[in-house]
């Protein structure tokens, strides 16, 4: 029985309140000292209870959580779910569909599993299955060796917190194949939980500083909105360097140097981020452009991110991958030796499309030992990357061999995949550069387009009337009326009077023509209207 100090029952017998004690209650509490900040107050209710705040509301949460902001599950996200769910409800739309272009998910898209990525994490998951005939040889003997490497012979178990050291020896064998024999130290890699968890993981180890001295990160404009969200959430300042739209969303170094230069005003600029191929904008970067960001990093003392999650996504002629870490050691010791860099890999995209395992690594090169052991134990934080993920990625890095029994099937549909996807973005860049007032460049790597839209004053001036930005106008009013869910180019960053779109070139050829020419009618009806 709660009681007031005069020992009196602040509740009656049959759960009433007693008003008088309460009257002595608030009297007394009132007298003591003043709450401490931060402990919400308690309030009387019409009926005498006593009603206590939220120790958590809007108000007194983290606020750099509140900056974060992240489009490409955004509202025009949000809506097309509600869509999807009205037309499972039988509420009639001008379309039968919602098109989800907006998210680089291959699989949700359509794109098919790798038979042989499949056939080993089911044996994986359930090795009773190494018992069934119907399973290859070479996958049994892949699922065995991933198992004895794993605690208890199971994937449930955890791994070490840098990972199953099997999976970074596959890795950093993987790698070296990759760059043409440049050694890798297993002991640089760090299975992630996707590429997204070793870049956020960086970010935590470059973040420091308050004011002037705050630390400041460049990222590419236009840029994948994990970056955005992460500097916000870590409250660090986004120092932006525009790509070059006319020549392809190149990279220019002036640009770096102009970026630079501007924020070393007002922050601490310390690391570069490259996307490459790059997200939203398609492009895959020149070795010479390669080059030319490792000699700026070297002159600047910039820690060099490089995201190549996208690396086999290479389509356009003449163009190649070129990882950073490649290009840097041929550069020799003057810049292999000094030059700070941790590059990221994933399951996620490529031809495997695998996002929902989370897989990825990152390798870190001229790493501080003493920084190398503080990112060791931030990693154990969070114990492991998911076992399964960290399956795959072996997978993905050791895939069939010549000679094997998957061997022709995984390169059948690897090359299916990728060819299909080829395809995907030289029509993509056709269709959207038949519509006046929509200008495409080629889409030379990973897997989106990001035309230009030209979008009539009368629909700026409505769309600023309504607090939106322009081109999420226009790309909500496409949702609606079309069905197709793109993602507006303001949510990753677009120069002043610029407006975009991102679109995956994901959906089966049949379904992408059928939205190219949904997008197309739906542009030309949009400009007449606001014309």
């Amino acid at each position: 029985m709660l009681a007031d100090p005069h020992n009196e029952a602040l509740f009656t017998a049959d759960g009433g309140v007693n008003h008088g004690t309460a009257l002595l209650w608030k009297r007394n509490l009132s007298s003591l000292s003043p709450p401490r900040q931060g402990i919400p107050k308690e309030k009387m209710t019409e009926d005498g209870a006593l009603s206590r705040a939220k120790v958590l509301t809007i108000d007194t949460m983290n606020p750099a959580v509140r900056k974060v902001e992240y489009a490409v599950r955004g509202p025009i996200v949000q809506r097309a779910v509600e869509l999807e769910r009205e037309l499972s409800e039988g509420v009639k739309k001008p379309f039968s569909e919602v098109i989800k272009a907006n998210i680089g998910d291959a699989h949700a898209m359509g794109q098919q599993p790798i038979t042989f990525f499949r056939q080993v994490m089911a044996l994986c998951s359930y090795p009773e299955l190494l018992n069934d005939d119907s399973f290859p040889e070479d996958a049994k003997g892949r699922a065995r060796r991933i198992l004895q490497s794993c605690g208890g012979n199971s994937m449930g178990a955890y791994s070490a917190s840098q990972g199953l050291d099997s999976v970074r020896r596959d890795v950093a064998r993987y790698i070296e194949r990759r760059d043409g024999g440049v050694h890798c130290n297993p002991d640089n890699v760090y299975l992630t939980t996707g590429a997204s968890d070793g870049i956020v993981t960086m970010l935590k180890l470059l973040v420091c500083g308050e004011g002037a001295s705050r630390s400041g990160v460049m990222i590419s404009i236009p840029q994948y909105p994990l970056y955005s969200a992460a500097l916000a959430e870590l409250d660090a300042v986004q120092i932006n360097y525009y790509l070059n739209e006319e020549r392809c969303w190149s990279l220019d170094i002036s640009e770096l140097q102009r970026a630079l230069d501007q924020a070393r005003g007002h922050c601490n600029p310390r690391a570069l981020c490259i996307i490459n191929p790059g997200n939203p904008t398609g492009q895959v970067q020149s070795r010479q452009c390669i080059e030319d960001v490792i000699r700026f990093a070297a002159k600047e003392r910039l820690f060099l991110m490089a995201d190549e999650v996208y690396q086999d996504n290479v389509y356009a002629e003449g163009c190649h991958f070129h990882s950073f870490k490649k290009v840097l050691f041929e550069m020799g010791p003057e810049y292999s030796n000094t030059v700070e860099l941790a590059s990221f890999h994933s399951t996620s995209k490529c031809y495997m499309g695998e996002c929902g395992f989370r897989g990825g690594y990152m390798e870190v090169i001229n790493m501080d030992e003493e920084v190398k052991a503080q990112l060791s134990k931030l990693v154990s934080v969070r114990l492991c990357p998911p076992v399964p993920g960290q399956a795959l990625m072996d997978l993905v890095v050791n895939p069939p061999q010549p000679g094997e029994p998957s061997y022709p099937q995984f390169i059948k549909e690897r090359t299916a995949t990728l060819s299909a996807l080829a395809e995907k973005a030289k029509l993509t860049e056709q269709v959207l550069n038949t519509v006046p007032g929509i200008r495409c460049n080629p889409v030379q790597g990973a897997m989106y387009s990001f035309p230009r839209i030209t979008i009539p004053e009368r629909a700026v001036r409505e769309a600023q009337e309504k607090g939106q930005q322009p081109d999420m106008f226009y790309c909500m009013r496409m949702l609606e009326e079309t069905g197709i869910c793109l993602v507006p180019g303001s949510g990753f960053g677009q120069k002043d009077g610029t407006f975009h779109f991102r679109m995956t070139i994901l959906p089966p050829a049949d379904k992408l023509r059928i939205l190219l020419n949904k997008v197309k009618e739906f542009h030309q009806r949009f400009t007449q209207q606001y014309s």
